[in-house]
């Protein structure tokens, strides 16, 4: 999986937008902006820790068919999930911009599979839109509540699907995770 030197350099660009101070008012309305398909999903950053590149996953058995299994990242067994077989999406092949995004949820470390990690972006909270209700209590077999969409951010005449982080690991999925380690 190599990477050719401006996709290392963006790769590098895109670490160190991420270290940012701990303070959560500069956090707040700065989201990862992640690519699945042609859709642009937005991961508020105050939950991701890393962003890696793809590596040797280790297969867990008896896990949903969107757990791919477990790596090891400095020491440390972290879960990974596909998201886009969380989102019942298309597969597609791993590629060198495919990366593992690692969030920090319900007291869990849960790494992400996603196409790709473009940029950080503030959308300021003004340009965020709640998520669509649709009648009746359930959408696609979830409650209306249970979605996985906190919100519809926009930036310019572009809409980016706002993740809940906590609505897509239930906490008591992160317990059954971090137990398969």
């Amino acid at each position: 999986m190599g990477k050719n030197m401006s996709e290392t350099q963006k790769d590098q660009d895109l670490a160190e937008t991420m270290m940012i101070d701990d303070d959560d008012e500069l956090q707040e309305n700065k989201y990862l902006m992640c690519l699945l398909g042609d859709e642009t999903y937005g991961i508020n950053i105050s939950y991701v820790t890393d962003i890696i590149e793809l590596q040797k996953i280790t297969a867990v058995p008896d896990m949903p068919d969107y757990v791919k299994g477990v790596i090891n990242l400095r020491g440390q067994v972290i879960p990974i999930i596909d998201l886009r077989a969380r989102f019942k999406m298309e597969p597609r092949e791993y590629d060198d911009r495919t990366v593992i995004t690692v969030v920090h949820i319900h007291d869990a470390l849960i790494g992400f599979i996603i196409d790709t990690a473009t940029e950080v972006q503030e959308i300021p909270e003004k340009n965020i839109d709640p998520p669509p209700v649709f009648q009746g209590p359930t959408f696609n077999g979830k409650e209306a509540q249970k979605m996985y969409v906190s919100g519809l951010g926009k930036i310019n005449t572009q809409v980016i699907i706002l993740l809940d982080m906590e609505a897509l690991v239930e906490e008591k999925e992160a317990v059954q995770l971090k137990e398969a380690e």
